[in-house]
């Protein structure tokens, strides 16, 4: 391994990162305008046929722009570290061997996916472009920043906080720093010893997990202390989410459900409304579960089908759903469902707080009007899925969201940031849990007289597992910190989203790698952890669908 003595920090590297960020900059201002370019009609605004024609280049425009915006909050979180004292020498390894890395990708190509590489050159840059991009910064980092004795250096540290959990400081004020290890210790000690069992045995997290977690607040984080919930951000749902998955995907998923009815309620729930529902949900008194996606419509909620006709005072519910977490164990339904056959697409939307039978032991399903049958899945098995059908299934007038028909759309949307925030931190947890199953094995293992960390593509595999978690996290966080201060981010949210989900598979791919035939083996965890990890980029917006919305945001700003 390399010696500790030797320095690896590159002299300058603040300032060196600053400039090559800003040569970045400018490349993304040339992509925009670029793609922008290819996707205008002949009215000169961006056209929708011209943006899926043009699909490689419009969701590559949204995958480089998300590694610019990466970079700038790496760097800014380094910033943030050396102003309170904390800059350690792995930070500045993560920060130097990050934008290294991403620099060579945003010249070379970014893998979207695996076999799927956008290059400038997909998106209309030229070449001129592309010398401008290689100034002496970003050059010195490509060359220098991430070496193979950076690479080992970062995997030394790193198997150095195995046992203290420290992998590098992601810079939390006091309080958040509190939340996490409180809940560290929790997935540790109440999770993690378990978490295979359930999984194997396809089993639902037991209810004294669900009520532990009741305790701790989990399903009233973001709630108002008026409703009986803690009134915290959206920071501290990241970080609670996070070490919840860390543990297991379906414990840091449990408490999204909440997170999704209690922002529908509070943002477009009458008064009654909140006053009845918040208080239940915040104390886990009732569990909710979202039911909006329906057979052949995925992300397509604009032709949703199910009927919601009013009959006196009750809408009576009449279609199927599919893909319904939690759907047997919950007793309060966010549905959403078409209450004017008449208006087309979104308008004719309507929100519903269904209430419903909790599951008993000898039906899943005992509520009237309601049947339901379990798929069969991989991974993320803890809460179950499932399709659910209503037949004439009553939900009471006063359970219309906000009391006023064709807003389903539009409230549901008011949600999408917090969803996608949460989606990120749920995806860093499965890295992380990945990351720390990996590093584990490769110092338990011996093969050739030695531990297989210190083989160099091993290392390798793991230091960039924590450089890329960490750099996650800080857009993640980012993006949580802007939803906190009531700015807009939408567009934040998705690219965390985005690159989260990508980090987690490919953490997870990496680390069954690491764990060789063994990793195959079904009594390893890191082969649910792989299972879990797959989904990520599929659920709350699949990736083609997230770097879709990205790009068309973008590109309205060049019209």
């Amino acid at each position: 391994m390399t010696d500790q003595n030797t320095p690896l920090v590159l002299e300058g590297l603040d300032g060196l990162c600053a400039k090559a960020l800003e040569a970045a900059e400018i490349l993304k201002q040339q992509a925009i305008q670029a793609v922008a370019a290819m996707t205008r009609g002949e009215n000169g605004r961006i056209s929708a046929k011209l943006v899926e024609r043009n699909q490689y280049a419009t969701h590559g425009l949204a995958w480089l722009v998300t590694y610019v915006e990466t970079l700038k909050e790496t760097l800014a979180w380094t910033r943030n570290l050396e102003s309170e004292g904390k800059l350690g020498e792995l930070e500045q390894l993560m920060l130097q061997g990050g934008f290294a890395e991403y620099l060579s990708q945003l010249e070379g190509g970014i893998p979207m996916t695996l076999g799927e590489i956008i290059r400038p050159g997909d998106l209309g840059v030229g070449d001129y472009a592309l010398t401008s991009f290689r100034t002496e910064p970003v050059l010195t980092l490509m060359e220098k920043g991430y070496t193979a004795a950076v690479r080992e250096r970062i995997a030394v540290l790193v198997a150095e906080g195995m046992d203290t959990g420290h992998f590098g400081d992601p810079c939390l004020d006091e309080t958040y720093s509190m939340i996490r290890d409180q809940f560290r210790r929790f997935s540790d000690e109440e999770v993690i010893p378990y978490a295979h069992e359930w999984h194997l045995k396809d089993e639902l997290i037991p209810r004294k997990v669900v009520d532990q977690m009741s305790e701790l607040g989990v399903f009233g984080l973001t709630v108002p202390e008026d409703y009986d919930g803690l009134g915290l951000g959206k920071m501290s749902m990241c970080v609670v989410s996070e070490e919840l998955s860390r543990g297991y995907i379906g414990v840091g998923s449990l408490g999204t459900r909440s997170e999704i009815a209690a922002e529908l309620i509070l943002t477009g729930g009458t008064q009654a409304q909140k006053d009845k529902w918040l208080p239940q949900i915040a104390t886990g008194e009732i569990l909710p579960t979202a039911v909006f996606t329906e057979p052949n419509t995925g992300s397509d909620l604009a032709s949703l089908k199910t009927r919601a006709v009013k009959d006196g005072d009750v809408y009576k519910i009449t279609g199927n759903k599919t893909w319904i977490t939690h759907a047997a164990r919950a007793d309060v339904m966010t549905l959403l469902a078409r209450s004017n056959p008449d208006e087309p697409g979104y308008k004719g939307l309507s929100m519903f707080l269904a209430e419903k039978q909790h599951m008993t032991e000898e039906e899943d399903f005992p509520t009237e009007g309601m049947t339901g049958g379990e798929i069969e899945v991989l991974g993320y098995r803890g809460m179950k899925e499932y399709e659910l059908g209503f037949d004439n299934f009553e939900v009471k007038a006063e359970n219309l969201l906000g009391e006023e028909e064709g807003n389903g759309f539009k409230q549901l949307m008011q949600t999408f940031e917090s969803a996608r925030i949460q989606t990120a931190a749920r995806a860093l947890g499965v890295a992380q849990n990945a990351m720390e199953l990996g590093l584990r094995y490769a110092l338990d293992r011996i093969q050739f007289s030695r531990p297989i960390i210190e083989f160099p593509r091993v290392a390798g595999k793991l230091a960039w597992m924590a450089v890329e978690i960490m750099m996650a996290r800080q857009l993640t966080y980012a993006s949580a910190r802007a939803k906190d201060e009531g700015r807009r981010c939408d567009l934040e949210a998705g690219m965390a989203k985005l690159l989260g989900a990508r980090v987690a598979w490919q953490a997870a791919d990496n680390a069954l790698q690491i764990h060789g035939g063994n990793g195959f083996a079904l009594e390893y965890p890191i082969s649910r952890v792989l299972c879990d990890a797959r989904i990520l980029n599929i659920f709350e917006g699949a990736g083609e669908i997230q770097a879709q919305i990205i790009a068309r945001r973008l590109l309205e700003g060049a019209n």
